[in-house]
């Protein structure tokens, strides 16, 4: 008695099964093979600023909190001004002995951190990042006071954040900046 249908080497089961293993012998041998340093290079981040404002009750605000070790809750506009599509390149940068984030904008990034520092000089940037796949790794950053015109298109802040984590984040913002320039070529 057989449950299975006839003992066949060339029915669609076994050629099924057969495909199904030579699958996932590929896909496995592809995962191995990848490097550390080409996993990395895939990574993205993202960067989000946003303007500190006085809550209002269109809707066009939201209260966020900073800082995990001592949290700080401040009042933001839900849209950002400048986002990681600004994002020309990105370094960790030593700020006395602490991690630091440089961000060097591009042409439209440069001129609205001009514009938004000129306007809004006493108020703060609040940084958001997504930098990696865990919801742990989402989070506000950083809030720097806005006490000058930035012209030169340079965001130095210092986030919330490890080194590694620093590490990682500028990794992303500079993965991303390279696959726009490969598409925009």
């Amino acid at each position: 008695m057989r449950l299975f249908g006839p003992v066949n080497m060339n029915g669609p089961r076994m050629r099924f099964n057969l495909y199904l293993g030579v699958g996932l012998a590929l896909l496995a041998v592809t995962m191995a093979c990848q490097s550390p340093e080409s996993r990395s290079r895939k990574e993205i981040s993202t960067l989000r600023v946003h303007l500190e404002v006085r809550p209002e009750p269109t809707g066009q605000t939201e209260t966020v909190t900073l800082f995990r070790e001592d949290p700080v809750s401040l009042t933001i506009e839900k849209s950002p001004f400048l986002t990681e599509v600004h994002v020309a390149s990105a370094k960790v940068v030593d700020a006395f002995g602490v991690p630091a984030i440089q961000i060097q904008l591009d042409r439209s990034g440069t001129w609205l951190l001009e514009q938004y520092t000129t306007a809004y000089r006493g108020r703060r940037m609040v940084i958001f990042s997504q930098f990696g796949e865990r919801p742990d790794q989402a989070r506000w950053l950083a809030a720097p006071l806005i006490k000058q015109r930035i012209g030169d298109g340079f965001l130095v802040f210092t986030p919330d954040a490890s080194r590694e984590e620093a590490e990682r984040i500028v990794r992303g913002l500079n993965n991303l900046a390279a696959q726009r320039k490969k598409r925009d070529f």
